[in-house]
C-alpha cells in the first residue's frame, strides 16, 4: 500500500469532502498545520510515497526533493511556480497537475466581486464602527455606471466580467496583445491604451496568470496612473505587481483604496503588517478559492491522479519523460 500525505489541510476539511473516498485503499495522512522549515518537513515526508498540495501553500524546492529518495508523486492542480520541476523531473518525481482549461473558478471570481462591494460600500470600516456603537462613518460608492477595467481576458475574468455587467457597469479591457486580440474579437471594448485603462477606470481588478514573464507586470507607474477615487482588486497573486509598489501607492494615494486576497509571503502569521493593516486597504488571507464547492471541484482532480498514478496510468502529467524512462 502507498503511503500518501496531504499538506496544509488547515481545518481538515478535506475527509469531509465526498471526493475523499476515492482515496479508499491508500494509507492517508492529513497535515493540518503549515511546516515552513525545510529540515522538519523533509523529515516528516520521508516516509511518504506521494504527496498532495493544497495549491502554492508549500513551496517543493530542489533543496527537499533531494532529501526525499521515497518520493515518487507529487499531485495537485492547475499552475505550479512553487514546484521545482526540473529537479522533480532529475529526481525521478512525477508531478500531476490538472490545468483545467474548462471552466473558470467561479469561487475565486465571486470573491472578487465580494472584495469590490466591500471596499466601495467601506464594509468593513462601517462594521467596525457599528461594533464600536458609532453607527455609520462615511458615504460609500454605487457600482451602477461605473467602469472596471479587467486585466487579463481568461475565465475568471470574463466571469467576473458577467457580474459587473448585472450591476450595470461599463467593462473594459487590458491585457496581454493576443487577449486584447481575442477580447476584439468577441467585441469587447478594449481600452484605446494601457495608460487610459488605468486613468479612466474606476475599479481595476486583475485576473493574470502568475509565470517568470507576468512577474511585476503592473509598475507603480501603472498605479500612480490610477485616480484618487479609484480601486485597485487583486485575488491573482501579489507577484503580478511590483514589488514594494502597492503600499508606495497606497501612501500616496493612486490609486486611493485597493482589495486584495494575496500576499508577497504566505501565510501573514505576525500581527500589524504594514500592508495587510493599511487604511485603504481591504484585505482578506486568499480565501479566493477557499469554499467547499470548490475544494470538491479541485481535490476530486487531484485525487483521481493520485489513483490513476498508483493504478499504473498516470493522467495530467507535466513532466511525463519520468514515466517514459
Amino acid at each position: 500500500m502507498i503511503r500518501l500525505a496531504i499538506l496544509d489541510d488547515w481545518f481538515d476539511t478535506l475527509r469531509t469532502l465526498r471526493c475523499f473516498d476515492r482515496l479508499s485503499g491508500i494509507d492517508v495522512t492529513v497535515f493540518t498545520d503549515h511546516q515552513p522549515d525545510i529540515d522538519r518537513l523533509a523529515e516528516r515526508l520521508a516516509p511518504f510515497d506521494a504527496i498532495v498540495l493544497f495549491r502554492e501553500r508549500t513551496a517543493i524546492p530542489r533543496e527537499l526533493i533531494a532529501r526525499l529518495p521515497g518520493l515518487k508523486l507529487i499531485s495537485q492542480r492547475s499552475v505550479y511556480p512553487h514546484v521545482d520541476v526540473e529537479a522533480c523531473t532529475d529526481h525521478g518525481v512525477l508531478l500531476c497537475s490538472n490545468m483545467h482549461a474548462g471552466a473558470p473558478s467561479y469561487a475565486a471570481a465571486e470573491h472578487s466581486f465580494a472584495l469590490i462591494l466591500a471596499a466601495m460600500r467601506d464594509i468593513p470600516a462601517q462594521m467596525a464602527s457599528l461594533h464600536a456603537g458609532a453607527w455609520q462613518m462615511g458615504v460609500g460608492k454605487s457600482l451602477h455606471g461605473r467602469q472596471i477595467g479587467l486585466y487579463g481576458y481568461g475565465r475568471i475574468g470574463r466571469q467576473v466580467a458577467h457580474y459587473a455587467r448585472a450591476f450595470g457597469m461599463r467593462v473594459v479591457w487590458w491585457g496581454s496583445e493576443a487577449g486584447r486580440a481575442r477580447a476584439t474579437d468577441n467585441g469587447e471594448q478594449v481600452a484605446d491604451s494601457r495608460e487610459a485603462f488605468f486613468a479612466t477606470s474606476d475599479i481595476v481588478s486583475l485576473h493574470v496568470r502568475m509565470k517568470p514573464e507576468t512577474r511585476g507586470l503592473i509598475t507603480a507607474g501603472d498605479l500612480a496612473a490610477m485616480g484618487a477615487d479609484s480601486l485597485l482588486v487583486n485575488t491573482s497573486r501579489a507577484g503580478l505587481i511590483e514589488a514594494g509598489a502597492l503600499k508606495l501607492a497606497l501612501d500616496a494615494g493612486r490609486p486611493g483604496k485597493a482589495a486584495i486576497d494575496v500576499f508577497d509571503e504566505e501565510p501573514i502569521t505576525w500581527a500589524n503588517d504594514p500592508l495587510a493593516t493599511h487604511p485603504r486597504l481591504v484585505a482578506t488571507p486568499h480565501i479566493g478559492f477557499v469554499t467547499e464547492d470548490e475544494f470538491e471541484i479541485q481535490f476530486a482532480d487531484i485525487f483521481d491522479q493520485v489513483v490513476a498514478w498508483h493504478a499504473g496510468a498516470p493522467i495530467n502529467m507535466i513532466n511525463p519523460e519520468v514515466v517514459d524512462r
